[in-house]
This record gives structure tokens, sequence and C-alpha cells, in this order.
């Protein structure tokens, strides 16, 4: 099944069925939800192994939210640009809820149509993702050893790249080391911010201030070769950061340092 310029959410309750992105499958786990926006192209195949493959997909078209608070709001729940490996674990609680939530969108539509029946759809739809943003934001806590691991590579990658590439590759950037940890720039952001408390673009200025800090305690660097190796277009951008987050300029500092 391929679905075009739809919303998806995929509950997959055994290892019946497989799923593919683009070129890339998906074996993904039980109990788990993974969720699509519209422009992606998703196949779903049965698992010839299992014979009773378990997996129920909710698909709605963005037209059914036209003039719906959930049209106006569609844009909070960032899961949708998720990658699988991203995908949402549920717990035997959760499983539960998910299903009724699934369950009243499903007697709704096997009602007759009347003036209720979509305000009652896009409501339960609505309140189906309300759980999931729960839901994930329990994962990113209960995962914390996994999301503790994740955030010391990407210190690890960041430190190294303001020591070896800045200077070349330009200013560091979220999506690149949300890439370099195989992740989404959404889903690691929020990793992150669950972790440290911060943005990950607050942790990368953060970061760049003290390396930009120990580059200038070298009095043999010029301002302007310090705003190079930290990967500045344009000195005057570094003096803007760097007084932003100080109150004085990189001038001022080394008087005062």
């Amino acid at each position: 099944m391929y679905h075009y310029g739809l919303y998806a959410l995929f509950l997959k309750e055994n290892k019946g069925c497989k799923l593919s992105y683009g070129r890339t499958e998906y074996d993904f786990d039980e109990m788990t939800v993974t969720s699509f926006a519209p422009g992606q192209q998703i196949h779903v195949e049965p698992n010839p192994d299992v014979v009773y493959p378990k997996w129920t997909a909710l698909v709605f078209h963005p037209d059914l939210l036209n003039r719906t608070q959930l049209g106006r709001n569609i844009g909070r729940y960032e899961f949708f640009d998720y990658t699988s490996n991203e995908a949402l674990h549920l717990s035997c609680g959760e499983i539960a809820i998910f299903r009724g939530v699934l369950d009243m969108i499903q007697q709704e539509l096997h009602r007759s149509i009347d003036k209720h029946s979509r305000e009652l759809i896009v409501s339960n739809i609505e309140l189906l993702l309300n759980y999931c943003l729960r839901f994930y934001d329990r994962q990113f806590v209960t995962r914390e050893e996994i999301n503790h691991s994740v955030v010391k590579k990407f210190t690890s990658l960041l430190d190294q790249y303001l020591e070896e590439k800045a200077m070349n590759e330009g200013v560091p950037t979220v999506a690149y080391f949300a890439d370099k940890c195989c992740y989404s720039a959404k889903y690691f952001g929020e990793l992150v911010k669950t972790v440290t408390g911060k943005t990950a673009k607050d942790y990368i200025n953060d970061r760049m201030l003290v390396a930009a800090k120990r580059l200038l305690a070298d009095d043999s660097l010029s301002i302007t070769q310090v705003s190079q190796m930290l990967g500045f277009e344009y000195p005057q951008h570094f003096v803007r950061f760097f007084k932003a987050r100080t109150g004085v300029t990189p001038s001022e500092y080394r008087k005062t340092a």
C-alpha cells in the first residue's frame, strides 16, 4: 500500500509486515508506531513467515483538516517528520489507549454520515496525536541511557568539528550532527533538550563560545583568524555572536580576560 500526499500512522503489533520508505526497508519492532507526513512514499508488505500479521494504519488526507483547529496546529506534531528508526515504542498501557482511540475512529467511520461525523473523526485524530506527544515525552525520559550516549557522541563530534572542520565547512549546524547520529533534526533536537535542558542550537553555541574564549586567549591570533577558525564567513558575524552571549566584544574580552 502506498500513500501520496497523506498523513499516516502505522501501528505494528507483531513482526507480520515490513515497511519501506524510499529504497530502505525497516522491519520495525513489535508494539511500535511509525508516522509519515504528506509527500512521503510508503510501502507496507506482509511478512510471509508470519501467519497472522497484526498491524493497523490510520491514513487521512490533509483536506480533512481544513478549517479545523487540528489543521491550524498540525505543525506541532513533529513526529510526522521523524525517521523510521525513531518510532514510538508503546507500553502495554499505552497500546490499550492507542487501540481505544482507533476503535472510536473506526466506529464513527462505520456510522451513517451526518453533520457531526467530520468533527468527531477529526477530534479523535487530534486526541490520538496528543497521546502520541505524551508517549514520546515518556520515551525521551525512559530511554535515558541511550539518550545520554547520543549526547556524549554529539559533544565529541562537535568538539572535533570545531577543532578540525569549522574553518573549511562553516559554522556547525544541528542538521549536520543529527545526521551523524542517525536521527532526524527534529527528533535529535528533542533528545538533546531532554538530556541537557537546552536546544541543540544553544548547545552548539555554548561549545562554540568555549572554543572562542580558548582561541582568544592566544594573543598571536587576530580576531579575524579566530572568526575563520570557528567557521564564520565574516568577522562581524563572530563579533555579534560573541557579544550577544557575553555582553562584550572579543577585543574587550581580551583586555579583561
